[in-house]
């Protein structure tokens, strides 16, 4: 382009025959064009090394990003992984609050097996003497009414009258047979009854037996499914059952551990409410996670109040609410939009991880429901309800 332009330019200068005012006309527009060419191509390579080095910068750019990206990538599933580890040790620390109680609660229904179990025993042991005295006596009698005939009949034939000998001993022989077989009646009766008897207690004790070891059987497998959960399906469960059960285990947890303080406990159940579809090891969680945190609360205040622990459950308009009630500190109101934060605590040092709250708000928001804090200084309510959704059989 440049060098056709000066080729034109140089036409001009050399023709005979274009005027000299023209031909300065012309020659100055030429050049004047000329420079602006000049200054389009300065621009244009400008501009060419500009995207070049944009080009570069852009894949040096792409590629950090993607360094980044993969950082952020691998920070995340570092991230979860540490989450499910703090999930964890929360779920053995709340466990671990909880052993106390299992073994408190186990203790009692063992005792009874194992008393009834010895009881029960010993009482084997006299039915088995009281059968064994029953046969004795029958042998005894047997013997005794045979020797009884022989006697009398050696008497009378002693005094000479064979005949009256034989006629006496056949009376005497009835006699001693009948009397014998009376007496041997009434004691056979008597320890036929007691056998009666011991083996009826024995029943008693054998179904008593039972009863605590099934509910000793109950407390283990609660504990199991709390410390390895389930199959994450949510089923019909007996929410007031459930929540009876792991109450006591919390409490009794609470009364074997450090700093037990006496509660007053106060279950109003709505009875109406039957079995609910949840997931009974996640929400035995929240639980014990709530409760726990109400015997915190109400271990500070326990001089100047007797501390109670109100927990309801009630069904209204379809939905279901779970409330616990205490009567301790109460959260400040600066806090209190905090409390179902992850990791956020108020108390010093390990005592606390700050995921009690949080992984019982998320259990909730799980079940498709909402947790709210209602808070003052006579105390902490913690409402739970569960939408229609989740409580419809």
């Amino acid at each position: 382009m440049e060098n056709s332009l000066q080729t034109v330019i140089e036409f001009i200068k050399s023709h005979p025959h274009i005027e000299a005012d023209k031909k300065e006309l012309l020659l100055g527009a030429l050049n004047a064009t000329k420079k602006e060419l000049d200054i389009l191509a300065f621009k244009l390579d400008r501009t060419e090394k500009v995207k070049r080095t944009t080009a570069i910068l852009l894949e040096e750019t792409i590629e950090e990003l993607e360094q980044k990206r993969s950082a952020v990538e691998e920070a995340l599933i570092e991230l979860k992984a540490t989450q499910a580890q703090l999930v964890q040790q929360e779920k053995l620390a709340s466990l671990g609050q909880l052993t106390a109680g299992i073994a408190h609660e186990i203790k009692n229904p063992l005792n009874f097996v194992n008393n009834f179990s010895d009881v029960s025993l010993e009482m084997i042991d006299e039915a088995l003497e009281e059968l064994k005295k029953i046969g004795e006596k029958e042998r005894a009698e047997e013997r005794a009414a045979g020797h009884g005939a022989k006697d009398a009949a050696e008497r009378v034939a002693e005094s000479g009258e064979k005949q009256a000998a034989e006629h006496s001993s056949g009376h005497a022989s009835k006699y001693i047979a009948r009397n014998a077989a009376k007496y041997a009646a009434e004691h056979v009766d008597e320890h036929v009854a007691e056998t009666g008897a011991i083996l009826a207690d024995i029943k008693s004790n054998l179904a008593k037996i039972h009863e605590h070891g099934t509910r000793a059987d109950g407390i283990v497998k609660s504990m199991l499914q709390h410390s390895r959960g389930g199959s994450g399906k949510m089923e019909p469960a007996d929410l007031n059952a459930l929540v009876r059960e792991y109450v006591n285990l919390a409490f009794h947890g609470m009364r074997a551990g450090k700093d037990p303080i006496d509660v007053d406990i106060d279950l109003q159940l709505d009875e109406s409410i039957g079995e609910v579809p949840i997931i009974a090891e996640d929400f035995s969680r929240v639980i014990l996670n709530l409760c726990n945190n109400a015997f915190d609360a109400m271990r500070e205040t326990a001089g100047k109040r007797h501390p109670k622990l109100t927990v309801r459950t009630v069904k209204k308009d379809g939905a279901l609410i779970f409330e616990i009630h205490d009567n301790g500190t109460g959260i400040p109101d600066e806090i209190r939009d905090k409390v179902l934060q992850p990791f956020f605590t108020t108390k010093k040092g390990t005592a606390g991880t700050g995921l009690g709250l949080s992984i019982t708000h998320d259990i909730v928001k799980a079940h498709g429901g909402s947790m709210e804090v209602n808070s003052s200084d006579e105390g902490t309510v913690l409402r739970v309800q569960l939408k229609r959704n989740t409580t419809q059989q």
